[in-house]
């Protein structure tokens, strides 16, 4: 095993407990839009990839930038709306990334949500200590399951992808981080552990309570 230098956590469903939130406002954004489909395979095909790329799929059509980025626009404010009074973590967060920092890792985030999404969930997580760098899906980077958001993440830490472990709550994250050469730790808030498998993931747990528990930060280089 590499020796860690540096985490790169997801956002939705991995630092934070927004995926019910963000399922129910696909169901509304979706309503008012006459689009009929199931939210599980709308899901399935979304989660991880930027909100253009979520737009053109759901509707089918190679929309332009600014017709796109108004949906966009739309279907986020409907959903931090809904997350904003139910605000969670993903369990035992703050406490396992406050730990890392204190071991002298850096941190650093990669998701696919806009500049938006990402200040209304640092604001309200409020982190003891802020990540080192910040990767989102609206910096013109093609979107998971492509590896470029993590490898951008690696970079701007100053660290090697095989020095760098992700934690991911979904497959097309899990697989980009594969493409991008890092190790990966499956967050299962909302996907199995066989729906996170793969050969580069070295541990699955339902939240970081499990984590600390079982010393993994200690372990990491010891």
């Amino acid at each position: 095993m590499h020796k860690t230098e540096a985490l790169i956590f997801d956002m939705d469903g991995t630092m934070i407990d927004s995926m019910p939130c963000h399922a129910r406002s696909w169901v509304e954004f979706t309503r008012r839009h006459g689009i009929a489909i199931e939210v599980g395979e709308l899901l399935r095909r979304t989660t991880g990839r930027n909100g253009v790329e979520c737009m053109r799929e759901l509707f089918g059509r190679e929309l332009d930038e600014a017709e796109a980025q108004a949906l966009i626009h739309e279907k986020e404010a409907i959903y931090r709306e809904l997350f904003a009074p139910a605000f969670a973590e993903v369990a035992g967060f703050n406490a396992f990334a406050a730990q890392a920092l204190g071991q002298g890792l850096k941190v650093g985030v990669g998701t696919a949500g806009d500049r938006h999404n990402i200040a209304f969930a640092l604001s309200h997580l409020k982190m003891p200590n802020p990540p080192h760098t910040v990767v989102g899906g609206d910096e013109g980077l093609p979107g998971k399951p492509e590896p470029a958001i993590f490898l951008e993440a690696a970079r701007r830490l100053g660290a090697a992808p095989r020095h760098c472990i992700v934690f991911e709550d979904a497959p097309f994250g899990i697989e980009a981080a594969r493409r991008a050469g890092m190790q990966a730790v499956a967050v299962c808030s909302s996907h199995s552990p066989q729906e996170l498998a793969g050969p580069h993931v070295v541990a699955s747990v339902r939240n970081y309570h499990e984590l600390l528990d079982s010393r993994f930060l200690e372990k990491l280089n010891a």
